[in-house]
Order: structure tokens, then C-alpha cells, then sequence
């Protein structure tokens, strides 16, 4: 049996070669390395895959909330309400542009924000809400735009762990991403959809905050030195845009395998009193980006330690809240009673899961597990 990876870029990138060595010798041998015909390419075709009028390409998923953040005018002291169980990104972009961080709780099925929790937190000071679509699965858009409208708040979709996840939004189908005012993606090389390196988008199909995002990413620029707004440096180069062009046209490939290996593992554990499968909602697609289960009686991380044993890697998304993180203290006026998220923190544990996951592997793993419990 081959080695067991938590993501295994190198099998992936091994079946696609072909394409992918063309695409990048192409950009070589033209030497356009900075905003290069393939970053034009893989911006329309990403716009029609996904079904929205702009794709803002930029430098990595932070610098697309942070983009987003921006383009929205928000002024020092504004309030934007996410979620305190994530990536840091999140969060960390509010702070920098001097914007009030406000965090509530996961639900402890879905991991996704709790609605409910969102209306109560806001205050006159809130502009923003940040759904974040967490491992693969989306948030309550439904509920959430309808909170948005009703106090006339912009809403940032967090979506770099969920790139090509179909929502039910009302009556039709859309892409996860493309349901708020904008959306925002990382093509981290662990993504569903990664690159070689950073790199990262915003959507919408809003134009003039597409025409204000254009200008923030290239130092608030539409035309060479003439400068309407203070920006950023923030571009997809060429290279990554090639092999991402090349990539998109598996997404759906690529979610699909991902989905087969989540089946296996669901098969194997759904009936086990000690593990809590993934729960998937109906209004969603689940693309997996991650694996989570909940580890139940305190045994997660002696299960990861025996699983090191074994030879099986996994990970824990996340081991201390946002609202718990030094870095933050200063936001919280007092300490917020976030218990889910707590919770959540010390059951979690994802398993190894991509693209290349063999049957005989799956095996492995969910019978080292099984026979942990016994």
C-alpha cells in the first residue's frame, strides 16, 4: 500500500502532468509572469463555471477577504460578525483594517454559525457579516441574507474551503460564493481547486464593487500611475492562473472523488456511538475539503496519537476558538460564552482526505479506527 497522505499533491499532480507541464512551459516561453493571457483565461473561464458576472484574481484567500473588506468602504469601528470557529484569516483581516471582530457560536452538527446568534450580536455599529463555508459544506444562506436585508448589512461569503459547492438558495441552484455581495476563495495547494503557490479570488456580480476590487488589487489603480484609491499589491501570477486553468476543468472531478471517500468513511462509522459523522445539510452539496468527525468521551486525541501509530496522518481544524486567541483579547469586552465552539475544539479530528484516496487506504484507515474503539 502506498504511503498514506493527508493531501497528496504529488499522485495528483502526477495524473495530470501532462497538461499541467504544457500549460506552465507555455507561460515560459511567452515570459508574461505578471497578469499573462492565462490569468485573463482561467478569470472568464472561472466567471462561467461558476455562474458570476466578475472574478477578481489576487495574491492568496486573505488577501481577498481583506480586498472585500475594503471595497466595501467600511470605516474604523464598523462591526463584522463571523465565525469563532475557523481559520484565523477570517478574522485577522477585520482587525488589520482597524474594523470590531464579532464572534459567535457553531452549531455543533454543521459547524456552521449559528443564525439566530447573528441577529442577537447586532448592534448599530454592524456593517458586514462573514459566513464562513466551513470544510466543504455552506453556511444558512438562506436565513443569513435574509438577516443581511432586514438590517441592510453586506455579506463577505468566506469560501476557501468550498469552492464548486452547489447551494439551494430559495427556489434554484447556485455556487457557494456567489449568493452574498462577494465571495472569496484561496487556491492554497490543499484546496479542492490549488495551485503551486498562493493565490486567490473574490466574485460578484456586482459591478462597481467588481470596478473598486480591480483598482484595491493592483495599488488602486485603473490606469498605470494614476492612483484613485489607496490599494494593495495583490495579483494571481501567470504561472499559478495556468495550472489553475487546468485544474478547474477537473473541480468537479475532483469534489466528486472527494465525496466517494466521505461515503466510505460515513459507511464505515455511522453507526458508531463514539464517532459523529459529518452531518450534511440539505441545501448543500458537501465538496470535503476536510473530513471532521467528532470524537466523542475525551478520546479524540488518544485516537490521533494511535493513528500516528499506524502510519495515518490527521489533523485537528481547530484546537482553540478565535475568541480564545491572545490576539484577539483586546476585542472582547468580556469573555463571550461560545460553548459549542469550545466543545467542537477538543472532539474534532480530520482525516486524511483528497483526491487520490485508494479503496485499499480507505480500508486501512477506517479499520485502524474501528479497531481503536473496540
Amino acid at each position: 500500500m502506498q504511503e498514506i497522505k493527508m493531501v497528496d499533491l504529488q499522485a495528483q499532480y502526477k495524473r495530470l502532468q501532462p497538461a499541467i507541464d504544457k500549460a506552465m512551459a507555455e507561460v515560459i516561453e511567452q515570459t508574461a509572469f505578471i497578469n499573462g493571457s492565462a490569468v485573463k483565461t482561467f478569470q472568464s473561464n472561472l466567471e462561467k463555471y461558476l455562474k458570476v458576472k466578475h472574478v477578481i484574481p489576487c495574491a492568496n484567500g486573505t488577501d481577498a477577504l481583506q480586498v472585500a473588506l475594503m471595497a466595501l468602504g467600511l470605516k474604523e469601528g464598523d462591526e463584522v460578525i463571523t465565525s469563532t470557529f475557523t481559520f484565523i484569516a477570517t478574522v485577522e483581516v477585520i482587525a488589520l483594517l482597524k474594523l470590531k471582530p464579532v464572534l459567535v457560536d457553531v452549531d455543533l452538527d454543521t459547524f456552521m454559525m449559528i443564525p439566530e446568534q447573528v441577529e442577537a450580536a447586532i448592534t448599530e455599529r454592524t456593517k458586514a457579516i462573514i459566513p464562513v463555508h466551513l470544510f466543504g459544506q455552506g453556511a444558512n444562506m438562506n436565513r443569513l441574507m435574509q438577516i443581511a436585508q432586514k438590517y441592510q448589512l453586506k455579506v463577505i461569503e468566506d469560501t476557501a474551503q468550498a469552492i464548486g459547492s452547489n447551494y439551494q438558495y430559495k427556489n434554484h441552484t447556485q455556487k457557494l460564493g456567489t449568493i452574498g455581495d462577494v465571495g472569496c476563495t484561496s487556491f492554497f495547494p490543499s484546496k479542492n481547486l490549488g495551485c503551486f503557490g498562493d493565490g486567490g479570488a473574490c466574485f460578484t456580480n456586482d459591478d462597481e464593487l467588481a470596478a473598486q476590487m480591480r483598482m484595491i488589487v493592483n495599488h488602486g489603480s485603473q490606469k498605470k500611475y494614476y492612483h484613485k484609491v489607496i490599494g494593495v499589491n495583490s495579483r494571481l501570477d501567470t504561472l499559478q492562473a495556468a495550472i489553475l486553468h487546468e485544474k478547474l476543468k477537473e473541480l468537479d472531478d475532483f469534489n466528486n472523488r472527494r465525496r466517494k471517500a466521505a461515503d466510505f468513511y460515513d459507511g464505515a462509522f455511522k453507526e458508531h456511538e463514539a464517532i459523529q459523522i459529518p452531518t450534511r445539510i440539505q441545501e448543500c452539496v458537501h465538496t470535503f475539503h476536510q473530513y471532521t468527525l467528532r470524537v466523542k468521551n475525551g478520546q479524540r486525541d488518544e485516537l490521533q496519537a494511535y493513528l500516528k501509530e499506524k502510519g495515518i496522518p490527521s489533523m485537528v481544524y481547530y484546537p482553540v476558538a478565535l475568541h480564545q486567541q491572545e490576539a484577539f483579547e483586546h476585542f472582547m469586552n468580556k469573555t463571550p460564552n461560545l460553548p459549542n465552539a469550545e466543545q467542537l475544539c477538543k472532539e474534532v479530528l480530520s482525516l486524511p482526505m483528497h483526491t487520490e484516496l485508494t479503496n485499499e487506504q480507505l480500508n486501512y484507515i477506517t479499520d485502524a479506527i474501528l479497531a481503536f474503539f473496540e
